[in-house]
């Protein structure tokens, strides 16, 4: 493997053809499969996978027993809670129509995409092939199975968009009509259409 000065703990598995940049952390029992790589500062949790050629940005976390199946990405900052699935095959079989047994050959995985700095709640099931949209939160034991737009605040299963988040994590709160204001930041967004909201940028 491709170590740089990341921390790689003596009970996890990771291939030789796996890149661990510098800063990053495996923890107990986690496995990092041929081909994945990790941005500089990540953090993989006990017991957690990441699949063959994986890709994680930046200063991801990774929590204990999540499921990366390939071919996810991941941009920076994105937060996996514990326990979460993200699938790559969108019609499950382990047998052929013939009754054959299925091998790589008899699939084509399709991946998630989750932008930067989007978090995944603990238990949550992404269904692929779907995008998680930029600073999005997908609350905890929610089966999402379309495209969720930057900084929605989702849940449910099926999820749906209950509310917006900012880059802080926190819910917004409405001031105007199409005015949106974060909480904890005073920062404001703008409600373009019912599926997309904009930071406002002071110029």
């Amino acid at each position: 493997m491709t170590a740089a000065t990341g921390y790689i703990n003596e009970t996890a598995d990771v291939a030789s053809t796996a890149t661990i940049s510098e800063g990053s952390k495996v923890w107990h029992y986690a496995q990092v499969r041929e081909g994945a790589v990790l941005g500089e500062n990540c953090i993989i949790g006990r017991g957690a996978y990441i699949g063959t050629g994986v890709v994680l940005g930046d200063n991801c976390k990774v929590q204990n027993y999540a499921l990366i199946y390939e071919p996810a990405r991941l941009g920076h900052g994105v937060f996996i809670g514990p326990a979460v699935v993200l699938t790559n095959d969108h019609f499950p079989r382990a047998i052929n129509d013939d009754g054959s047994p299925k091998s790589s050959d008899d699939w084509h995985p399709v991946g998630v995409e989750i932008l930067e700095g989007a978090s995944i709640g603990a238990s949550s099931t992404c269904v692929a092939p779907i995008v998680i949209g930029r600073w999005a939160l997908v609350g905890a034991g929610s089966v999402v199975v379309k495209d969720v737009p930057d900084f929605a605040l989702v849940v449910g299963s099926p999820a749906r968009r209950v509310g917006w988040v900012g880059k802080a994590g926190h819910p917004l709160k409405k001031e105007t009509s199409g005015l949106w204001i974060c909480p904890k930041t005073g920062a404001r967004y703008h409600e373009v259409t019912s599926e997309r909201l904009l930071e406002v940028t002071d110029t």
